[in-house]
């Protein structure tokens, strides 16, 4: 009589295993869909009532992007806590390794510390704000546009259309040249070398003439051009032409303009550019003529 028992209880056994096994299945499965819906649905909605809100109210939108971000992860960090929580066993485990697990700890947070350096550098961005999404600012010889700012690295529109993705530690570290903050406009400096044969005055007129004369020059009384003399060099005398533009995007364009412009006025002007040159004196040259 029990050997004929034996089989039908482990038959039943096992199909209560597998049921409760696939009924796991598919309740691990519900909750990770559930999450990926519900953070979708939340992140349009606020990318919806940002564009809403910006006709109306004036909204930073770095502030916004970080906050927004912050939002979507912690609705996954909840899905992965509700997914472990209906694995069993798992959340008595977890606790365990948490509790026993301290030296293992200690090493994930010096091996993530790079990470978190980012992320905890794109809170401090999002709070103190140095530039936000739509600046022009200039980093390592990169210029360019504030696109995007997320919790680990920060994008940059370069003038050449480039993207530069840069991490937020270093963001938070090294200097950054913001020039949207405050004042827009821009003192801008373009160099000139002429001969030493060549007449300075001749040449500071023709220069503040064409700079004068550009549409993007500004010409109130307390931003006037400016040309002086700053280095007598080793072979040519060298001038600095100052000026006053509405902003730095227009600023570099304006500097070719002008550049370009003297130069075929200082050549229908007589004013030499010279090439480098050096007079090459040998010893015993100097003792036949002493």
């Amino acid at each position: 009589m029990s050997n004929n028992m034996l089989p039908l209880n482990m038959t039943a056994v096992s199909t209560e295993t597998v049921y409760n096994l696939s009924y796991t299945v598919i309740k691990i499965s519900v909750a990770i869909v559930v999450t990926v819906i519900v953070a979708q649905l939340i992140n349009r909605a606020l990318a919806a009532y940002f564009k809403f809100a910006t006709g109306k109210l004036k909204v930073d939108e770095t502030t916004y992007a970080v906050v927004r971000r912050l939002i979507i992860v912690t609705i996954y960090l909840i899905g992965i806590t509700d997914v472990i929580s209906l694995i069993p066993g798992l959340p008595d485990l977890v606790l365990g390794m948490a509790v026993s697990a301290g030296i293992a700890a200690i090493v994930l947070a010096l091996a993530a510390q790079q990470v978190l350096s980012n992320v905890f550098s794109g809170l401090s961005i999002a709070i103190s704000r140095p530039f936000r999404v739509g600046d022009v600012v200039e980093m390592e010889n990169e210029y360019g546009t504030i696109e995007d700012i997320t919790l680990r690295h920060t994008v940059i529109r370069t003038w050449q259309n480039k993207r530069v993705v840069i991490p937020n530690s270093r963001l938070s570290v090294d200097t950054v040249v913001n020039w949207t903050i405050g004042d827009l406009t821009v003192l801008w400096k373009v160099d000139f070398g002429i001969s030493y044969d060549s007449d300075i005055d001749l040449a500071r007129s023709i220069i503040l003439d064409e700079i004068n004369k550009h549409p993007d020059v500004m010409h109130e009384n307390n931003r006037e051009a400016k040309v002086r003399v700053t280095e007598l060099g080793d072979f040519a005398v060298n001038l600095r032409a100052l000026f006053w533009v509405a902003d730095r995007p227009t600023a570099w364009g304006t500097g070719t303009e002008i550049r370009e412009s003297v130069k075929k006025r200082f050549d229908r002007e007589g004013i030499e550019i010279p090439f480098p040159y050096r007079t090459v004196v040998y010893k015993k040259d100097m003792a036949r003529a002493g």
